[in-house]
């Protein structure tokens, strides 16, 4: 293969280096394109454009494969805590036992918050959506934490911060579910492991014993180790690009989760089981239900089936499946809607429409559904994701610094008016 690509614009060519992945993809190194010829490429969406190179997730929506630090997802959902993955996108290896200790422990250190944020949670009035809170409480922890804006001091303070925003992350998304409940905030128990912690301090009543089951940590576990990261997506290059600023990293997240806020990326799972409970209403015809998705006049739409980057199986997929089939069957959860996710599946599944265009069952078809059957409200669920998104959002940050990556700035091709003159107010029509 050439190590270049030819490019003649307007009687000017410039060759182009080739940049090629481990995976052998190739990327047209276009950096000196505008210098060189004056010009810009046009990509609406960044479809098609690479903004950075990274070591720390691969995926190939055409194979069905995707994998941190080269580890497959299937063997780190199977054999790996969400801590120890955390650790993997992190610091770019799996821990051995006295790393992963320590990691935890340091965890375990920071998982109180500060008592003056309770005074931001009275400010909000009953109803107040989940995610607009999450924002605002992960942004806020800069100015609990003023050390974490001086620039000058970022590699020393960079693990304290790491730490300090994975152990207060559960904390914070669990004091805003029982905000959402009108009840007293359950402290974290630093005895408990991270998911452990999380579920506890998450439906724990003051007055009750709680007793955590093993089959929804595992569950929850998983869940979070799927949503770990997911390469360069709508929120993971919203927190590249606020980071490139060097803007803290409380800041930088707290884009992210607003960016994954919208429907068209974190709110896919809440969707679908809208969609189910849509369907279960209607008397349960599932048949009726995907001649309608594939009337094209019809603005009914199947959702959690097809992804943007995936043309084949989710592999994520696969994996929820089982746990959700697992777990709802251990606890002996009933859920109706899960009967008829399984039908809609099995008929898309066999049907041609769905497989000539590649529309099979992501993450999101059965997430919302093992979500729910654990006590979550359907307005957490995109919290839950930002919760298991944490770690992948602080890799890439760093990544991005450690690559001392300029400042982000998109260009543009202006499509406005010309020159005007100017129009005195009196002289306007």
């Amino acid at each position: 293969m050439s190590e270049t690509a030819k490019i003649s614009i307007q009687g000017k060519e410039i060759e182009l280096p080739l940049v090629i992945g481990t995976e052998k993809e190739v990327a047209i190194n276009i950096s000196d394109l505008r210098s060189s010829t004056g010009a810009i490429t046009l990509d609406i969406g960044y479809k098609n454009s690479g903004a950075t190179t990274s070591e720390i997730t691969y995926l190939d929506g055409e194979k069905g494969i995707l994998r941190h630090r080269g580890y497959a997802i299937e063997d780190l959902a199977e054999n790996s805590s969400f801590i120890e993955v955390a650790y993997l996108l992190i610091h770019g290896e799996l821990p051995n036992q006295t790393q992963l200790d320590e990691f935890d422990t340091n965890i375990r250190r920071h998982t109180l918050v500060n008592e003056d944020m309770k005074n931001i949670f009275e400010a909000w009035p009953t109803g107040s959506h989940p995610m607009g809170q999450l924002i605002a409480m992960i942004s806020s922890l800069s100015s609990f934490y003023p050390e974490s804006l001086d620039r000058e001091n970022y590699e020393s303070q960079k693990l304290l911060n790491i730490y300090r925003l994975l152990a207060k992350m559960p904390t914070i998304c669990a004091m805003i579910f029982k905000k959402s409940l009108g009840h007293p905030i359950i402290y974290p128990q630093n005895k408990l492991d991270y998911v452990s912690n999380f579920l506890n301090m998450t439906f724990k009543h003051v007055t009750e014993d709680y007793e955590i089951d093993p089959v929804m940590v595992d569950a929850l576990n998983k869940l979070l180790i799927l949503h770990a990261d997911h390469e360069q997506n709508c929120s993971t290059s919203t927190v590249r690009l606020v980071g490139s600023s060097h803007s803290n990293l409380y800041a930088s997240v707290a884009a992210g989760v607003a960016a994954l806020w919208g429907p068209l990326h974190g709110g896919a799972n809440q969707e679908v089981i809208e969609m189910l409970e849509l369907i279960k209403k209607d008397g349960g015809n599932v048949e009726k239900w995907v001649n309608k998705s594939k009337d094209k006049n019809d603005s009914f739409r199947l959702m959690g089936f097809g992804h943007r980057v995936y043309k084949n199986f989710d592999p994520r997929a696969k994996i929820i499946k089982k746990a959700c089939d697992e777990m709802l069957n251990k606890l002996g959860v009933n859920d109706p809607t899960l009967e008829i996710a399984k039908k809609l599946e099995e008929k898309a599944l066999g049907d041609e429409y769905f497989i000539e265009r590649k529309l099979f069952p992501n993450v999101d078809f059965y997430s919302g559904i093992l979500y729910r059957a654990m006590g979550f409200p359907v307005e957490m669920f995109t919290v839950l994701f930002a919760l298991g998104r944490l770690p992948g959002w602080i890799a890439q940050c760093h990544e991005m610094r450690e690559h001392k990556q300029p400042i982000g700035r998109p260009r543009q091709i202006y499509t406005g008016y010309p020159y005007r003159p100017f129009v005195k107010r009196s002289d306007r029509p």
